[in-house]
């Protein structure tokens, strides 16, 4: 893909971003878009494994294996306000943005950084603090209002605690803000010369058009955020039935942010695996506009959808209809991705390192998830199945068994550029089969459990249900023991890792044209892009 490549013994420099400067306080302060990538990734990865552990309490306590339930239903609620909260505010929609984008989006396009590093940096303290605000809400004045704050729970039915959680929320947002406002400049002032937008890689246009949807959409978020606030402090009628309010006019803000914001995690996501894909299927990729401008397509429609999470909250007939038709269509451009990556794959030299699992296992559980979409965007099925167990089911199969998924074989995939040093292999594979094996026996049942009528957010249920809610416990723990056997196959890597080769996946885009790990600037010369990401010619 360049002329410029920066080749060294066994793939290392004695002076790299790793090693630039030394002690806490030079990662503190740093400007280096790299380091500031790894900060989020111990961040976010910290608050995975304490929104993983409010998951796994809440699954044992539906298991009913004791006697005595294990969480009364006051804890229950807290321990699914704050998994909810967590998993999604703090780890699926920072996760591959803030932690692989940062690291790889400059590199992949040839530039020293992005466009503004102290602003990157700034954003990533604004993330800390907006997490430190939401996670004192779990000491002080405890939450149960579930992660979506709907009104009046959150208004007129809970401590102060509230105020807490949409502080921290709303502070985060302005991270997302700011970081996506760097990777728009960035992609367009800061591209190696010859790399038009045409040859930048679909990491980069799933990115940009992330960044899109974080610019538009968290605004409104964080006004909602604030009329919950004042109308909890203040007593003003917005929301609150009690005041004059309208619940209803709640539920038309908080999704108009947050279908949106469900692309903001896949749709890196994305990006994610068309990297995959193509580094091991040793292939040009197949129909790379048409997957460029599926993510922009997809970004421009997740703003029209937001009505279908509320087909039975009393809009129109003529409403639900649009708003299903509208979100059928979003199947399009998905599948133009999904059909792609399957003919990339065609005839190509495929391998099967844990990266490639990884992107596998995408693909087969977003199908599922987008399949399972289809009945909740039908108005009259989602009469039977909204607030059910199916809704959480297909919820997971698309942000966990997607955006994490994506993540895991990202982090698999980019690891030797970001320390210089390979992860066990055997290690990855055993992680994907176990995460991959528990994530359908946790979830698939919940379908089952849905159809059946099993409402979700509930302390109890029926003893019809008890069976499958055991056999989904037994799956949360196998998808706990997956990730635990990543942790620890990520940090062997990262002490006693294999050293890596500038380029041990024989992949074309630019971060691979550099050394194992890139020195402080990335390139020791400017990169000259003379031909698309993906040639394989």
């Amino acid at each position: 893909m360049s002329s410029a490549h920066t080749k060294t013994e066994h793939g290392h420099t004695d002076h790299n971003y790793l090693n630039h400067g030394s002690g806490i306080w030079s990662w503190m302060t740093t400007l280096d878009h790299k380091r500031i990538g790894l900060m989020y990734f111990a961040t976010v990865a910290t608050l995975f494994l304490i929104g993983g552990f409010f998951a796994l309490g809440i699954r044992l306590h539906l298991a009913k294996f004791g006697a005595e339930p294990l969480l009364d239903p006051d804890t229950y609620n807290k321990f699914m306000t704050f998994h909810g909260a967590i998993m999604v505010f703090m780890v699926i929609i920072p996760g591959i943005p803030a932690f692989l984008g940062n690291f790889v989006l400059p590199i992949q396009l040839g530039a020293k950084d992005v466009a503004f590093p102290r602003l990157n940096l700034a954003s990533y303290y604004i993330f800390i603090a907006g997490a430190a605000i939401a996670a004192s809400s779990m000491i002080f004045n405890q939450v149960d209002t579930g992660w979506t704050f709907y009104t009046p729970y959150s208004t007129a039915k809970t401590s102060n605690g509230v105020i807490l959680l949409v502080l921290g929320a709303f502070t985060m947002g302005f991270s997302s803000i700011l970081t996506g406002l760097n990777f728009i400049v960035t992609t367009h002032k800061l591209r190696a010369p010859g790399m038009t937008m045409d040859r930048i890689p679909l990491m980069i246009w799933a990115l940009y058009s992330t960044s899109i949807i974080q610019i538009l959409a968290t605004p409104i978020l964080a006004i909602t955020l604030l009329l919950i606030g004042a109308e909890k402090t203040l007593g003003v009628g917005i929301f609150d039935p009690d005041l004059g309010g309208d619940p209803v006019l709640f539920q038309h803000f908080f999704w108009f942010y947050s279908h949106p914001a469900v692309y903001i995690m896949i749709l890196p996501a994305m990006g994610v695996i068309s990297e995959l894909i193509t580094a091991f299927s040793k292939k040009t990729i197949f129909g790379y506009r048409a997957i460029a401008y599926s993510s922009v397509a997809i970004a421009a429609v997740s703003f029209l959808v937001w009505g279908h999470h509320m087909f039975v909250s009393g809009q129109s007939t003529l409403a639900g209809i649009i708003f299903s038709i509208i979100t059928m269509f979003v199947g399009v451009p998905t599948a133009i991705k999904l059909f792609n990556w399957i003919s990339t794959m065609y005839r190509g030299t495929v391998t099967f390192e844990a990266p490639m699992l990884f992107a596998l296992g995408f693909m087969f559980l977003f199908t599922i998830g987008g399949l399972t979409g289809v009945f909740l965007a039908s108005t009259g099925m989602d009469v039977h199945f909204h607030d059910t167990y199916f809704v959480v089911a297909h919820f997971h199969y698309v942000m966990v068994g997607g955006t994490l998924m994506a993540l895991m074989g990202g982090i698999y995939y980019w690891f030797p550029k970001m320390f210089g040093r390979m992860t066990s292999d055997l290690g990855g594979r055993i992680s994907w089969v176990l995460i991959f094996t528990g994530f359908n026996v946790t979830f698939f049942p919940q379908f089952v459990l849905g159809a059946m009528g099993m409402p979700r957010r509930y302390f109890d249920y029926l003893p019809e249900y008890t069976n499958l809610n055991q056999i989904s416990t037994v799956g949360s723990w196998l998808i706990g023991l997956g990730f635990l056997v990543g942790l620890i196959t990520i940090i062997h890597g990262i002490f006693k890792g294999e050293k890596a080769t500038d380029n041990p996946w024989g992949a074309k885009t630019l971060e691979w044209q550099t050394s194992s790990p890139p020195p402080h600037e990335n390139f020791t010369t400017t990169p000259t892009v003379t031909a698309g990401p993906y040639d394989f010619r």
